[in-house]
């Protein structure tokens, strides 16, 4: 396959910009959802309630204009980014792209400094107090999601460099989600809970990202205790797939809507399934969920669109999201590396400050443009040196 030199040096170019940009923010920053952080709500009990936690975080998250400043609201590590960080990196080092050597023990470091507290196990939460419809998640409490992309970064970590310390901290994550987050109810129906563990959801991104960890946990260490229900709730959250080959994001009925990143995290996990236990249970979801994406999700600029039946906002998590799912299926069709160059060209012109960090969200009238650190740049971060791996990078440098 011809791959455009074009597209790699200006990808090349892009993440050395994105890198300084984390590194001299300390690869700390603003979230979406950081609203409940504010030193303000905490001293105003009033404000300390469900309804004004909604609206306040979403307020925030809506607004193009950044009041947290004012809100007295920290910029902080967020586990998550961290961890997409390290994935970043990891790839950068085999490539031979990672000058600062250090970088990955130093965001392994960040990860053991940053876990839950109070609880025996390797697990992670976001760094913030978050508002769901019906329950208050505390800061650092661990979930399903945070601890997958940990734990697997941490995998990462492992199979390039064995450590026993990496190994045995993904195996605990893995026991946790195990433990803790699986249910099951009859024959057919079983899942991991999130946000917490009380909450039993039927959430198809959550389901298939916590079975592709139990999986890969299981390839590595030989317990056949993950395998059976990883398998389990896979063939439940598949099953629920439509014929279209869309999935929703849950089963509730205020779940009931179809998007990017999620469609994209559901076809990566299975992909991962595929791979780790060595199986092709799952190609026809995988093969049928794929043309969907593709034939939904993207307009002929490249822009990726947030939902199947509408475009705005296009979101940036999107875009990173759209190019990994394009690149970890291109042995399906080689067009699939020219779409994922396609929608790097349109954030390129859309999406990037001139400081080199990613715009949030574009809009028919306006863009927002604050620098969030893990929604946005840690995803691209993961992005871009995912389309440099992909790539001919024996004359890049960094």
């Amino acid at each position: 396959m011809i791959i455009d030199s074009n597209i790699s040096h200006m990808a090349n170019k892009c993440l050395i910009k994105l890198l300084d940009y984390c590194r001299e923010n300390n690869w700390e920053g603003y979230d979406p959802y950081d609203a409940l952080n504010s030193e303000i709500v905490k001293f105003l009990p009033f404000l300390d309630f469900r309804l004004s936690r909604l609206v306040l975080t979403q307020m925030l998250k809506r607004s193009p204009i950044n009041f947290r400043p004012l809100l007295r609201i920290p910029k902080i590590q967020n586990p998550k980014a961290i961890a997409l960080f390290l994935m970043a990196f990891i790839k950068l080092s085999k490539m031979g792209l990672l000058e600062q050597k250090d970088l990955i023990e130093m965001m392994i470091e960040r990860l053991v400094d940053l876990r839950s507290p109070n609880t025996s196990y390797w697990c992670w939460g976001y760094s913030f107090p978050w508002q769901t419809r019906t329950i208050l998640v505390p800061d650092m409490a661990p979930n399903l999601v945070c601890t997958s992309f940990v734990a697997n970064a941490l995998l990462d970590a492992y199979e390039t460099n064995p450590k026993s310390q990496y190994l045995n901290m993904a195996t605990s994550a893995g026991e946790y989600i195990l433990d803790q987050l699986y249910w099951e109810e009859g024959d057919l129906s079983a899942g991991f809970s999130y946000p917490i563990p009380s909450v039993r959801v039927r959430v198809h991104n959550a389901n298939f990202l916590g079975a592709a960890l139990l999986c890969r946990v299981y390839r590595h260490c030989g317990e056949k205790k993950f395998l059976e229900p990883a398998l389990k709730v896979a063939r439940y959250s598949a099953a629920k797939q439509h014929g279209n080959g869309s999935w929703d994001y849950g089963e509730h009925l205020t779940q009931r809507w179809v998007d990017n990143f999620h469609t994209g995290y559901n076809l990566c996990a299975l992909r991962s399934i595929q791979q780790n236990i060595e199986t092709s249970e799952f190609e026809s979801n995988i093969r049928r969920g794929f043309e969907f994406y593709k034939s939904h999700f993207f307009r002929e600029d490249g822009a990726p669109k947030y939902f199947h039946d509408r475009t705005y906002p296009i979101d940036i998590h999107s875009v990173a999201q759209s190019i990994i799912t394009l690149l970890t299926f291109k042995d399906l069709d080689e067009n699939n590396v020219f779409m994922a160059h396609a929608v790097f060209k349109w954030a390129m012109d859309n999406m990037l400050n001139c400081d080199g960090h990613y715009y949030y969200q574009k809009l028919p009238n306006y863009t927002n443009k604050i620098p969030y650190m893990r929604w946005s740049q840690a995803w691209m971060l993961l992005a871009l040196s995912m389309l440099l791996e992909k790539s001919d990078h024996d004359f890049l440098e960094m």
